[in-house]
């Protein structure tokens, strides 16, 4: 018995997991070492021998030694060249000179660490491969998780003789315990309300890993126990990283439980624990695919948005690229016809990340493609898609545009800009910014866009870009700025827009070769 006072430690138990010794691969596991090795003496006359573990320190007659790194910090061992005294030699070759057999050795040495590396690393490799195995879920399972509760529930309590068990579990504050499954006790009990956490010595006893044996519950009332028996064990149900809940079994006579069976209820609350988590994953794992089939879906929609082919309008070639710094991006070029001869082109950056900025541009495109077939002028355009997006939102979406409407038959390029995109011409021998900073959309519906015009000239590029690109920086920190796409532009005439294109994007990686922390987009106009 234990008194209320001074309760008996030998009731509550702590099992604590020792930590595995890591056991790397060992040079000794090469089969083919020892006839390497008998192969290296007969063909140099020297003696190269192979000594695992540290050496504590090497003979005074050493000739040359070299470690064997296997690639984990420590060498396992030491490749060590000996006169062929030591050991004698099949062959009647005389020996090579020392330098000689010790280059040799020092390469054997090197190609033997390389081994053991790539031996590591598919071992370290293997290891994670065996983690990633998927949970795929089956028509065929055999009982709903209920009933697989119950069962491991009713096999732990035969197990120790016990008649009824409780699996309760933490709410997500952590500050109730609710009982989840049972198996021996009334159904009622499921109706139940959550037990708090606080003042429940037993069950806070147990979640700091002890098992808690009470053998004569009405002599220790202190402890909490949820239901009325006269014996009770308390055991933590927890994954490696997360407490999930207690698990009690009861008994309906005084008893104590020796260290077996309450090792067996520990085992009893692992396998409740793989099985919750299992299902959890499994939850995660179908809500993650269907999640990545719909990003997947929403990406390939996006990317067939933006046009491939260049409208059908003599002496006009079109060319464009976006480059999203994640699956699914903000930015977006289009290029339409609204008639009366004019061809429209745009470059649009939704300053957002992920499937909120595909969401926001997808919405930017069409109010644009909307507006632009009632106006004809570019910055009145850009007022009635400005007063869409801040009624559309919560205030909080913002974009930046270039909208340019462009006669085709003159090359007159009549265009307004919201936000910092950048525009350049480019002719032979020279380039020119058209690049002007505006508000960007969203900000406020009073917001006024002011109208610019350009005249494009035979042979002459419009070229249009988001501020990632202008603001690409290299390894040094340069921005690659308006002059690092021109420059290159400028150094290889007479290229169609789809050629200057790629140019602008084997530029922009060439200088930039991190990943893109923002969307990057270029769209080019030639008129030819």
């Amino acid at each position: 018995m234990i008194p209320v006072a001074e309760p008996d430690t030998k009731n509550l138990r702590l099992y604590s997991e020792d930590r595995a010794k890591v056991v790397c691969p060992q040079i000794g596991t090469i089969g083919s070492l020892p006839e390497v090795l008998r192969a290296f003496k007969e063909t140099t006359g020297w003696s190269l021998r192979y000594f695992p573990g540290q050496q504590p320190s090497p003979p005074a007659d050493l000739t040359w030694s070299a470690p064997v790194n296997p690639g984990v910090g420590v060498p396992p061992g030491h490749l060590r060249l000996e006169p062929v005294g030591s050991a004698p030699v099949a062959s009647s070759k005389r020996p090579l000179k020392l330098e000689t057999a010790r280059s040799m050795a020092s390469a054997l040495a090197d190609m033997l660490g390389e081994m053991m590396q790539t031996r590591y690393a598919l071992w370290h490799r293997e290891a994670e491969l065996a983690a990633g195995v998927p949970l795929v879920p089956h028509d065929d399972e055999e009982k709903h998780l209920a009933e697989r509760l119950e069962a491991v529930l009713k096999g732990g309590a035969d197990a120790v003789g016990c008649q009824a068990a409780a699996l309760y579990l933490l709410d997500e504050a952590t500050t109730e315990l609710k009982l989840r499954s049972y198996w021996g006790l009334p159904f009622d009990r499921l109706s139940a309300p959550a037990r708090p956490l606080k003042g429940a010595v037993a069950d806070l006893e147990a979640l700091l890993g002890h098992a808690v044996v009470l053998e004569d519950t009405e002599l220790m009332r202190h402890w909490r126990v949820p239901e009325q028996f006269p014996a009770a064990v308390c055991v933590p149900v927890s994954t490696p990283t997360t407490l999930l809940g207690t698990l009690w079994f009861f008994c309906n006579r005084k008893r104590d439980f020796d260290s077996r069976q309450t090792n067996v209820l520990e085992v009893v609350a692992g396998r409740i624990a793989a099985d919750l988590e299992r299902e959890m994953l499994m939850r995660e794992g179908i809500d993650a695919v269907q999640l990545k089939r719909q990003v997947a879906a929403a990406e390939r929609m996006q990317r067939n948005q933006c046009p491939t082919i260049s409208p059908m309008l003599d002496g006009w070639e079109l060319a464009g690229w976006t480059q999203p710094a994640e699956t699914l991006g903000g930015d977006f070029y289009d290029w339409f016809c609204p008639g009366d001869g004019l061809l429209a082109v745009a470059l649009g950056d939704a300053m957002q990340q992920g499937l909120a900025a595909a969401m926001a541009a997808n919405n930017l495109r069409s109010a644009l493609r909307a507006h632009a077939q009632y106006h004809r002028e570019a910055n009145q355009t850009l007022q009635k898609v400005n007063m869409t997006l801040w009624t559309a939102s919560a205030g909080d979406q913002y974009a930046s545009l270039f909208f340019g409407l462009i006669e085709t038959a003159t090359g007159r390029v009549n265009y307004a800009v919201a936000g910092q995109p950048s525009a350049i011409t480019v002719r032979q021998g020279a380039w020119q910014s058209l690049s002007v900073a505006s508000t960007p959309l969203g900000k406020s519906p009073e917001t006024q866009f002011e109208p610019f015009g350009y005249e494009l000239q035979p042979g002459e590029a419009l070229v249009i870009f988001t501020d990632a690109v202008r603001d690409a920086t290299d390894a040094a920190g340069r921005m690659l700025g308006e002059a690092g796409i021109a420059q290159p532009l400028l150094a290889r005439p007479g290229l169609s827009a789809e050629q200057s294109a790629v140019l602008a994007r084997e530029t922009l990686n060439a200088h930039a070769a991190a990943a893109a922390p923002d969307d990057r987009t270029v769209l080019v106009i030639n008129r030819t």
